[in-house]
C-alpha cells in the first residue's frame, strides 16, 4: 500500500478533497485545519470528498469528516457529497453511519486541475490526542454500532 496524501482544491465555491492511498492519523491535523478553513469562506456552495482513490482510512480521519458534515449541516444547511468506487471503503462508510450525514455516490466527479496537497502540520502529542479524541466522539454519536466500537479507545484516551 501506498503512503497517503489528502488534496485540497476551491472552485466557485465548491470544495473538493481527494484523499490518495492509505489516508491515516497523520493527516489529521492538516485536515482539521483545512476543515476550519472550509467554513470561513464567503462563497460556500458545495463540499466533495472523492476516495476514489482511497486504499484505507483510519477511524480518526472517519470522525474528522463526520466533523465536517456536521458542521456543513449546522452552518449552510448542506449535506457534503462523497464519492467512492471501492467496495471495501463503501461498506466501510455505511457502517459507520456515513449514508446518515453525507450524500454518498459511486460515480466520479470531475475535479479541478488545481488541486494541491495539504501541507503537513507539526502538532504536539497533546494537540494530536485531543484531535484523536473528538474525532472518535463524533463517531460515536453516529449510531450505536460506532458507540460500542470506539467506548473503550475513547474512555482510554480520556484517562491519558
Amino acid at each position: 500500500m501506498s503512503t497517503g496524501r489528502i488534496q485540497f482544491a476551491e472552485q466557485s465555491g465548491t470544495f473538493v478533497l481527494k484523499f490518495v492511498g492509505e489516508v491515516r492519523l497523520t493527516l489529521c491535523s492538516a485536515l482539521d485545519a483545512t476543515i476550519e478553513k472550509i467554513f470561513t469562506a464567503l462563497n460556500f456552495s458545495a463540499i466533495v470528498i472523492d476516495l476514489t482513490e482511497t486504499e484505507s482510512i483510519d477511524s480518526t480521519t472517519l470522525g474528522l469528516l463526520a466533523k465536517l458534515s456536521i458542521l456543513s449541516r449546522q452552518k449552510v444547511g448542506l449535506l457534503p457529497t462523497v464519492v467512492t468506487t471501492n467496495p471495501d471503503i463503501s461498506r466501510l462508510l455505511q457502517s459507520m453511519g456515513f449514508d446518515q450525514v453525507f450524500n454518498i455516490v459511486d460515480r466520479p466527479i470531475p475535479c479541478p486541475d488545481c488541486l494541491s496537497d495539504l501541507p503537513s502540520q507539526d502538532q504536539s502529542e497533546d494537540v494530536v490526542r485531543s484531535k484523536v479524541l473528538e474525532a472518535h466522539r463524533i463517531l460515536m454519536g453516529l449510531n450505536d454500532s460506532n458507540r460500542e466500537a470506539f467506548r473503550d479507545l475513547v474512555s482510554a484516551l480520556e484517562r491519558t
